[in-house]
Parts: structure tokens; C-alpha cells; sequence
């Protein structure tokens, strides 16, 4: 009786661990196109629409307007790319 009592508390601690150290889905872990801008939202906006029309429709009636996302716009920018090899054929007769 005494070990359950005992493991009881170190199970609860665990399953609280690793409750704690899952993070939700956000739609701001994805780099969309489009993002909806203004006074209420930092820069660059809430960046979750693929098309202008999506954003468009979403902040319709509010303060806010549409703007392309700098992060979609200058993603290849940030990645380096490899050199592409260039091979040469030689013939040997």
C-alpha cells in the first residue's frame, strides 16, 4: 500500500509534464501570403490568409486592411542556395 501511495504522486507528475510541454497548432506557425494589418495586430499582421480575396472577405467591415507577409515575400532570400555542379563530358578516344 505504502508503494502506491508513493507512485501515485510520481505518475501525477509526469503525465503533468508532459501535459505541459504540448503546444497547440497555431496558424501563426505557418507563413501564409497574406496577412490582415492594423492597429490591434503587431507587424506584419495576423499572417493565416493563402489569397487576398480569403483576406479580404475576413476583414471586411473592420479597421484593418490586407498586406503581403515580408516573411512569405523574402523566405528564399533568407535560404542560401547550393551551387548548382556543372558537369563536363569529356570523350576519350
Amino acid at each position: 500500500m505504502r508503494r502506491l501511495q508513493s507512485t501515485v504522486p510520481v505518475l501525477a507528475a509526469v503525465a503533468l509534464a508532459c501535459l505541459a510541454s504540448i503546444a497547440p497548432a497555431s496558424a501563426d506557425q505557418y507563413d501564409y501570403p497574406w496577412c490582415a494589418q492594423g492597429p490591434s495586430f503587431g507587424y506584419p499582421g495576423q499572417c493565416m490568409y493563402q489569397t487576398y480575396a480569403q483576406c479580404q472577405a475576413s476583414i471586411s467591415g473592420q479597421y484593418l486592411a490586407c498586406g503581403e507577409n515580408p516573411r512569405f515575400l523574402f523566405r528564399e532570400q533568407a535560404q542560401p542556395r547550393q551551387p548548382q555542379r556543372r558537369y563536363r563530358r569529356i570523350d576519350h578516344d
